[in-house]
């Protein structure tokens, strides 16, 4: 299994929110190189980066902050946050950013969404947010009405690859990820890379995850919190 940490970045500062609150709002290092640093240093190559003001507002507000990241450390970063259409994913694209995270856009601009997984199938990943078992978009006050194994299986014919799935009701929390819901997603779709985020709030949340041959796991609050330490993380990482 892959153990990702991340950085939710707002106004260029390392915060987390709770259940995707803005008003619940911590920060924890006033420096996304620094933090950045902290990841590579303890062996990760590759971190999940969103940004909460893009989320927001619609634009690349932190992109500045990423790219520094990329430039320096040459690490690799997947990131989500403000992705709007099409051509917002070509440009973050060719700002060297390895992985574009989708969740509105995939449900509000299909045609883009599709023609993304048609062009990147392998930098194109499916931020599926779930609230009470349906796909939540516009942050996570709407949700879709298509099902979610039916909106899977369409994106399976269209090439999709990867999901980063999120139970919103655990996000933040250090409650323990939503172990069924993974294993339930894994086993109906077995030739998607599933990562795991949310809830995750100590070293056997993960051995569980990984025991459950889920494919990979985001850690954020966990790790900020104290609750896991980096070296534990990547003694997990495959």
């Amino acid at each position: 299994m892959q153990v990702i940490p991340a950085i939710d970045l707002y106004n260029g500062k390392c915060v987390r929110l709770h259940k995707g609150d803005y008003d619940a709002i911590t920060v924890y290092n006033e420096s996304p190189i620094e933090q950045a640093q902290i990841f590579q240093d303890a062996g990760f190559d590759h971190i999940h980066i969103v940004d909460l003001n893009g989320a927001k507002e619609g634009r690349f507000v932190n992109l500045p902050h990423i790219k520094q990241i990329i430039k320096e450390l040459g690490i690799s970063v997947q990131t989500g946050g403000g992705i709007r259409a099409y051509d917002d994913c070509e440009y973050l694209l060719r700002e060297g950013i390895s992985k574009v995270i989708c969740s509105s856009m995939a449900v509000r601009n299909e045609e883009d969404w599709v023609k993304l997984l048609h062009n990147h199938p392998k930098k194109s990943i499916l931020g599926m947010d779930l609230k009470d078992g349906k796909i939540a978009y516009a942050g996570w006050l709407e949700t879709a009405a298509e099902s979610v194994d039916s909106f899977v299986n369409r994106m399976l014919d269209e090439g999709l690859q990867e999901i980063l799935c999120t139970d919103i009701s655990k996000d933040g929390t250090l409650s323990g990820p939503n172990q069924e819901l993974y294993e339930e997603l894994k086993a109906k779709f077995p030739t998607i890379r599933l990562i795991a985020s949310g809830g995750v709030s100590n070293i056997d949340d993960l051995k569980r995850l990984s025991a459950a041959s889920i494919d990979a796991v985001v850690v954020g609050k966990a790790y900020y919190e104290g609750r896991i330490n980096l070296e534990e993380m990547y003694a997990l990482n495959y």
